[in-house]
């Protein structure tokens, strides 16, 4: 075979071979052009996915979705989690996670968002055919928002028609779509969606219309909640039936069209008739409502006036609901009639406080006689003398001489006019001698029993007069706990507090107790406290207190009764918890009772509360070694008015008392009824408002102003503040100064008040 050869001489290639090597040329430049293609197409998904990632990045973490609060609203939690009440514009029930029922799914996909499954969070053809269909008819009629933008403005953003916020919906409605699935977006904004009437969400519309859980509602039921969204405030069935009916059948038609019913089941649930059964919201009234309105007006010193207008809080509480529930049950049963009464408990090593009750029905009358009512604590105001004089080294055996006498003018009695002589000081405690009392306030000094009182939480003012041994000076059932508390604590006063824990909008915590944590400040040695607590021990196991005995277990505490028996106190405690109760008419009347009934009271209430704690003791009783020097009392006395009114002849005589009366519901046997202390001039008390049919929710909390007050009348002694009170069915009978004033000058009288309950 010859070859061939070209002109030049060289040899040439087959044309089969050169068809082979142009073929492997070109799959070269095919497969160098693909991967040129596929390394911009990856370089574009890159930047487009870092772009999405960036702003992704610069928009709000999705994950607040779940714990969405609306700004403005409050909700309070018991200790152990449980609501007592949401105020504002609150969730107050949801739809729990993966329960929500495919009938009300499909009934809001049908009214809000037919191609909700098809779009990526902004769909362009609803909002075309919305546009279409509003210039058609000449008005707003559909929107072009879909479910999970509505949900994103719900959560993140204003109602404002701005295209800014526009744009800022639709960024966020795709990272959602990106983060969360179809059902969870949905489930989402069923149940934050408002739906009219107060309800926030289909689990309060279930409630609010049909008195429901939303797994209850049938076809026609559900129907007419999803096609609320767009106008609640129009479409409620609570303020137009007619209307509520007509949007009703749309929903149903658009269901129908989408498949989810059949034309026999919608033609039967549009002939159903509403069936209406309204209800209030749940958690609008609160289940412990003297209590929260308290929270209301503590939150404003834990929290700044910024946090409280953002508002989205959840406070979980110190209140113990069992022990709440048991003191509104005995406080109740304890005051009979027109009586009232108060009770407050609280943990002597934190201030929690477990229980407050602050009257017998907050629907009749929101004065919250706890923390608000002044009231004479009577004989419970001995604590401060007696802490001060063991604290200036007197000890539970000094024997001090219980005589009729006078101090400056003022002659105490004791109950039924008996002295005993030479007393040592635990016996005088026991059984309750107001000469002795008023005896130690002279030696140990007006200066240093009003520090005590100060510094065990005593904020109103105590003017140098011997009838506050007695307890001339009005005071909190609050804080009158609160002082014996610090005792039973061994003498570390804790303030009380309502709040263990506050949380922010997105869960952020903003206040704890044990982060925030008052450790209290010592007032006295724990010695002196230990040996406080054992005389006040044998109040109750042989004095006046002994209605207040539990079986079984340690006991302190002390009685008190005001001048007419206006005022019953008992404060006593176990070494676990302090509680105070109070019992008196609103109007300060006479009860015909004794400080018996409230002592008998609160056995009542902590036999049934303790059953489930531990048995526990009170230190023993300490070996005091100080001595006491007694104080000098100044020589000369204030100049009396020129002027003053003149005395009727129950206030020429305070000292003098009658015997009280027993109620009938309370008989003591072998309890010794303690001398009552006179009451001092009263000026006018500031009033709390009228009782309401139905008391509103109360507000978010802001500093109340106090309201302003009449100026005090001139008296021949200026006496003790007044106390505040609800209104009076009758005047308060007169009652009568101190005959002298103490030897030194006193200080101006203040007139502090307090603060307006809630609405």
């Amino acid at each position: 075979m010859t070859s061939e050869v070209s002109r030049k001489g060289s040899p040439t290639r087959p044309r089969g071979e050169e068809r082979k090597t142009a073929t492997r040329q070109s799959r070269k430049n095919l497969l160098l052009a693909g991967l040129l293609a596929a390394g911009v197409g990856s370089a574009a998904a890159f930047g487009q996915a870092s772009l999405v990632r960036s702003v992704d990045g610069m928009l709000p973490d999705v994950a607040r979705i779940n714990t969405f609060n609306r700004p403005g609203t409050v909700t309070i939690l018991s200790a152990d989690g449980q609501v007592l009440q949401k105020l504002g514009p609150a969730t107050r029930e949801k739809v729990a996670a993966g329960s929500m029922p495919e009938l009300l799914r499909q009934a809001f996909v049908a009214a809000e968002d037919r191609r909700f499954y098809e779009h990526d969070g902004v769909d362009v053809w609803g909002i075309g055919r919305a546009m279409v269909r509003n210039i058609r008819r000449g008005a707003v009629e559909e929107g072009g928002s879909t479910i999970t933008q509505q949900l994103a403005r719900t959560v993140y953003l204003s109602q404002d028609r701005t295209l800014v916020r526009k744009l800022k919906e639709a960024a966020l409605a795709g990272k959602i779509e990106r983060q969360l699935s179809k059902r969870e977006i949905l489930d989402q904004y069923i149940n934050y969606v408002y739906l009219g009437s107060g309800a926030y969400g289909v689990a309060d519309a279930a409630w609010i219309y049909f008195s429901k859980a939303a797994d209850q509602l049938t076809l026609p039921e559900a129907a007419l909640i999803a096609g609320l969204p767009p106008a609640p405030s129009v479409y409620s069935p609570l303020v137009n039936e007619d209307l509520a009916l007509q949007r009703r059948a749309v929903v149903l038609g658009r269901m129908r069209q989408a498949g989810f019913i059949s034309a026999s089941e919608q033609a039967e649930a549009e002939a159903t008739p509403l069936r209406l059964k309204p209800a209030l919201p749940k958690f609008w009234n609160s289940e412990a409502p003297y209590f929260t309105s308290w929270v209301a007006q503590e939150l404003p010193k834990v929290l700044t006036p910024e946090q409280l207008e953002v508002g989205g809080l959840t406070i979980r509480s110190s209140l113990n609901l069992a022990m709440q529930t048991e003191a509104q049950k005995v406080i109740n049963a304890s005051a009979s009639g027109s009586l009232e009464g108060a009770l407050v408990t609280v943990e002597p090593g934190t201030g929690l406080v477990r229980a407050l009750v602050g009257g017998k029905d907050y629907n009749k009358s929101q004065f919250n006689r706890a923390t608000q009512a002044l009231r004479s604590p009577g004989s419970t105001f001995k604590l401060f003398v007696y802490l001060a004089a063991l604290k200036e080294g007197m000890r539970p055996e000094t024997v001090l001489d219980d005589t009729k006498r006078c101090f400056a003018g003022y002659c105490p009695k004791n109950f039924g006019d008996r002295y005993r002589g030479k007393v040592p000081m635990a016996t005088a405690l026991q059984s309750s001698l107001n000469v002795v009392a008023v005896s130690l306030l002279q030696q140990v000094g007006f200066d240093k029993v009003i520090a005590m009182a100060k510094s065990l939480g005593i904020t109103r003012e105590l003017g140098r007069f011997y009838p506050m041994a007695l307890g001339a000076y009005e005071q909190t059932v609050l804080d009158m706990t609160a002082a014996y508390a610090a005792v039973i604590n061994r003498g570390v006063f804790v303030p009380p507090t309502p709040f263990e824990e506050i949380s922010g909008p997105d869960g952020d915590l903003l206040w704890s107790r044990r982060l925030q944590l008052d450790r209290g400040r010592r007032v006295v040695d724990s010695d002196i406290a230990d040996a406080m607590v054992w005389m006040l021990q044998r109040v109750v196991t042989g004095g006046t207190g002994g209605a207040a005995a539990i079986s079984g277990r340690p006991v302190a505490g002390k009685t008190g009764t005001s001048e007419g028996a206006r005022d019953l106190w008992f404060v006593g405690s176990i070494p676990q918890l302090t509680t105070g109760i109070w019992l008196g008419f609103d109007n300060n009347r006479k009860t015909s009772s004794d400080s018996g009934a409230a002592a008998a009271a609160w056995g009542r209430y902590m036999r049934v509360i303790t059953k489930d704690l531990p048995v526990r003791q009170f230190p023993p009783k300490p070996v005091l070694t100080g001595s006491f020097k007694a104080n000098k009392p100044a020589a000369k006395k204030p100049a009396a008015p020129t002027a003053s009114p003149a005395p009727s002849s129950e206030e020429a005589r305070p000292w003098e008392q009658e015997r009280p009366e027993t109620t009938s519901s309370f008989e003591p046997s072998d309890i010794r009824p303690e001398e009552t202390m006179p009451a001092p001039t009263r000026a006018p008390a500031s009033r709390p408002p009228q009782p309401q049919s139905r008391p509103a929710p109360q507000a978010v909390p802001t500093p109340a102003s106090p309201p302003s007050r009449p100026p005090q009348p001139v008296a021949p002694i200026p006496a003790p503040t007044p106390a505040a009170r609800p209104p009076a069915s009758q005047p308060a009978p007169a009652a009568a100064p101190p005959p002298a004033p103490a030897p030194t000058a006193p200080p101006p009288v203040l007139a502090p008040t307090a603060p307006p309950p809630p609405p």
